[in-house]
């Protein structure tokens, strides 16, 4: 036997044990392993500022908020505390699990007639027309005070420290604010608050932000009325009446988080939670319910057999949500139907195996359609040595949201009031005090009664198919969570047909187009974070996204 032959078997041998069952050059990072407690965010310093409150005793809901607070000012055109929030929190010691809809709503003297004596026909998604109630600082206060064990003054002083000293801007988000900024360079207002000598900082610049570090100090003392009824408010407010939007003290005043139950559907012996309207998780729910009753397994992973099956499954579901999204409190909702498992059955039996499905509209009584929703959001989840767990989302809707700074706040206020319809039949009809159409969703899956997987993928109307592929990616294909985040994701949008993103082979695109989808190639889609829960080895495994600045911080 030659040395050649023993040289060239053992530089093989080694090469399989090192990639596993991946080969080297297609090998992504790997999942992150630990024991103690898990930050994944979307940001390295957020990440570590949530890791830091757990290393100081804290628990998963005081990281959370530490996490939300920094994200709001190191990615200022995802999220703030101008924007909105939504989270479902599981209470290890009781069972407990419960969701926070931390959503704004419309001032009061917002309605139909307000644009059409304008002569506007939709809400535009620029300027203080699109402007709803903060509601992300009230869901801060509120997850604080009911699950919390430190101050507002101990969370929020990370970043506030970020904010007086400055932070380097990281490499994802640096690109964002060049690209989204060009939007609003017009307003001199956010040139001053969200420039640095008339230019966005690029990466690895040091942004300073002493308006936000002031705003974050006033809310530290003087909790949720400081932000709501003092001095921020009264800027909040004079800030739009100038703009001719017709927010005021009061609309602010009685801004208030609601604590609902999450809905839930199976999905071979899991368990999937989403949180319910005005959130878009149920579409999630019943897309899952839908591809139960197929073989996926049979099918290759992203193969255009399987990929039809799960864009059917995604129109559907998207009918319905443009039908019947809305805010609960204003509008009957067949929520319940819509994630059944028998209604699942039928909708099944209307996708063509051989032909993609066009104009699809709601399988119940309800003739409306409503638009698909981009925007900008950040999504993390902590996990703390107790296994109290927090899946948690924060978003200004488009990048930096209105495009409106409230001068000395370092606030941008959000825009989510574009998703409002104009349409007066429809049950997401602007009107008073309601809030709109939401999509941010964060999601949590339960295995034998406990949680296993808490997770989300920011990104409009990506995100809940991009929470039906991640779940399949894992409970069909086997992944793990790093993976299951990193492999290449499809998305339908009514506005631009199917998009696949590289690394789907390009022949799955021609069959696809033979099937009747109109497709093209997409830049990066969604950014993904996740934490699972091995209960068993009383380990945890983090998944971030490469997609974005993501870190999975853990001890």
């Amino acid at each position: 036997m030659s040395f050649r032959y023993l040289l060239s078997v053992t530089i093989l041998f080694s090469s399989v044990c090192m990639a596993g069952v991946r080969p080297i050059p297609n090998a992504g990072r790997s999942a992150v392993v630990a024991r103690n407690g898990m930050v994944a965010a979307s940001q390295p310093l957020a990440s570590q500022v949530g890791l830091r409150i757990l290393q100081q005793g804290g628990n998963a809901i005081d990281a959370a908020v530490a996490t939300a607070a920094t994200l709001a000012l190191v990615a200022p055109m995802m999220t703030g505390p101008a924007g909105d929030m939504f989270a479902v929190v599981y209470i290890a010691e009781t069972g407990e699990l419960n969701g926070l809809n931390g959503s704004g709503y419309s001032p009061k003297a917002a309605d139909i007639d307000f644009f059409k004596s304008r002569g506007l026909n939709e809400i535009p998604v620029k300027g203080a027309y699109s402007v709803t109630v903060p509601g992300a600082v009230d869901g801060w206060v509120t997850l604080l005070e009911r699950y919390g064990t430190m101050s507002l003054e101990q969370v929020l002083g990370p970043a506030i420290e970020y904010a007086e000293e400055g932070f380097p801007v990281s490499e994802i988000f640096a690109a964002d604010w060049t690209r989204a900024g060009a939007l609003h360079e017009d307003d001199p207002e956010f040139v001053r608050a969200y420039y640095t000598d008339g230019k966005p900082p690029a990466h690895g610049d040091v942004f300073v932000n002493e308006p936000l570090a002031w705003t974050y100090r006033q809310i530290a003392l003087g909790g949720r009325d400081a932000f709501y009824k003092g001095e921020i408010a009264r800027r909040i407010v004079d800030r739009l009446n100038s703009l001719g939007w017709p927010m005021t003290l009061e609309d602010l005043a009685v801004q208030q988080s609601d604590w609902v139950t999450p809905i839930s559907t199976t999905y071979k012996g899991h368990r999937v939670y989403e949180l319910p309207p005005n959130g878009q998780g149920m579409a999630a729910l019943e897309m899952l319910n839908i591809l139960e009753g197929f073989d996926l397994k049979d099918k290759p992973h992203n193969s255009a057999e399987y990929l039809h099956l799960f864009l059917e499954a995604k129109k559907l579901a998207f009918a319905d949500l443009q039908a019947w999204l809305a805010d609960p409190k204003r509008a009957e909702l067949p929520i319940s139907r819509i994630i059944s498992k028998d209604y699942a059955r039928e909708q099944r039996k209307r996708i063509d195996l051989s032909r993609a499905a066009t104009n699809v509209d709601s399988g119940i009584d309800g003739p409306f359609r409503w638009l698909d929703g981009n925007g900008d959001t950040v999504y993390f989840t902590v996990v703390d040595k107790d296994r109290n767990v927090v899946s948690f989302i924060n978003s200004l809707f488009h990048a930096f949201g209105s495009g409106i700074v409230v001068p000395g706040t370092g606030l941008l206020l959000q825009n989510r009031g574009a998703l409002f319809s104009l349409d007066a039949d429809h049950p997401n009809r602007i009107d008073g005090r309601k809030r709109p159409y939401h999509t941010i969703i964060p999601a949590m899956a339960f295995k034998d009664g406990r949680p296993w997987l808490s997770f989300g993928v920011m990104g409009g109307d990506l995100q809940p198919q991009g929470h039906v592929q991640v779940l399949l990616n894992m409970i069909e294909f086997g992944m793990n969570v790093q993976e299951a985040g990193e492999a290449p994701r499809a998305s339908h949008s009514d506005g631009s047909g199917v998009g696949l993103e590289d690394g789907i082979d390009p022949k799955v695109a021609d069959d696809l187009k033979s099937l009747g989808h109109s497709v093209g190639r997409a830049g990066a889609m969604g950014g993904y974070q996740a934490i699972e829960i091995d209960w068993e080895r009383g380990t945890l495994m983090g998944g971030t996204d490469p997609r974005k600045d993501g870190a999975v911080a853990a001890w």
